[in-house]
């Protein structure tokens, strides 16, 4: 589902704007529309004088719309009044100030869909969906999803082996909304949310991290009690796995296993993960379990 209806771009080099053209044919596809304005025509000034007038910090009054723009103060107006904008570098542009601009493209005939798609839920506060199986949906965490996690960590086999959530619900909220804004926004992976496809109900989470003095992404996954045994956290990390392949270029991924932890073990070996020895971290003992690329995984579930 695409919640990007629209795509204004207004080009203040509009020599450039062929370089459009691959990605208006693939919007068009899509069914999303795209309109091309020079800042200097009529249809151009007439976009800028509206959002001149414009009232400080207002809402954007157009759901589904992105922009997109060379002009430095047009872009740094447009983020000023909370719009979703991606700005056009290039050579013209170039060392100038766009502002509070969160992201930016240097070759519009590379991009996709699915990145302008990403960008807007970015500026808009909505997940993006990341992959589904024939059992299950990853998608990005939300606020909302803390209340469920509260619930699922309220097992204490769940905190035997990993660290818990804050004492304080707010806390953790909070820690989720910086995550999203820090992690996911610069890194494009992290630990996300897993659901049931047939009830949509969370189930508990998955997905990549970095651990401060290791090189290789590590891979984690927490199934609540009343789903476990069922075959879904060799399923969603299967799946998440063909992703760090296929769409983050990874080559290698670890994950660190406490000895006596039987039933992650178990799941790393069925993986296709060996042990390439011990390893200790912030006092705890763990078997280092390592897959790489091409190694262990099946191409489908």
């Amino acid at each position: 589902m695409y919640y990007l209806q629209k795509v204004n771009v207004v080009l203040e080099y509009t020599a450039y704007e062929i370089l459009f053209a691959p990605l208006a044919e693939e919007l068009r596809r899509r069914g999303i529309r795209m309109r091309t304005y020079g800042i200097d025509t009529a249809e151009g000034r007439a976009l800028s004088n509206e959002l001149s007038n414009a009232q400080p910090n207002e809402q954007p009054s157009e759901e589904g719309l992105l922009w997109i723009t060379d002009h430095p103060e047009l872009a740094r107006r447009l983020a000023e009044e909370k719009r979703a904008v991606l700005a056009f570098l290039h050579e013209g542009n170039e060392g100038q100030d766009f502002g509070e601009v969160r992201y930016a493209c240097e070759n519009p005939d590379e991009v996709e869909s699915v990145y302008l798609e990403g960008v807007y839920r970015r500026y808009r506060g909505l997940p993006l969906d990341i992959l589904s199986t024939e059992r299950l949906y990853l998608r990005e965490t939300t606020e909302a999803d803390v209340d469920v996690f509260y619930r699922i960590y309220a097992d204490p086999s769940i905190t035997q082996y990993m660290e818990g959530l804050y004492p304080d619900r707010q806390q953790e909220k909070a820690y989720v909304r910086e995550y999203i804004e820090k992690i996911y926004g610069f890194y494009d992976f992290g630990v996300w949310t897993v659901g049931k496809r047939d009830t949509g109900e969370v189930i508990g989470r998955a997905g990549f991290a970095y651990r401060e003095g290791f090189e290789d992404p590590e891979i984690g996954f927490v199934i609540g009690v009343p789903w476990q045994r069922q075959g879904y956290a060799y399923e969603i990390c299967t799946a998440i796995l063909r992703h760090g392949w296929e769409r983050l270029g990874f080559t290698r991924v670890r994950a660190l296993v406490e000895p006596d932890n039987t039933a992650s073990l178990h799941l790393c070996r069925k993986l296709g993960m060996e042990c390439q020895g011990e390893v200790t971290d912030k006092g705890i003992r763990y078997l280092y379990m390592l897959l790489c690329r091409g190694d262990g995984v099946p191409a489908s579930v």
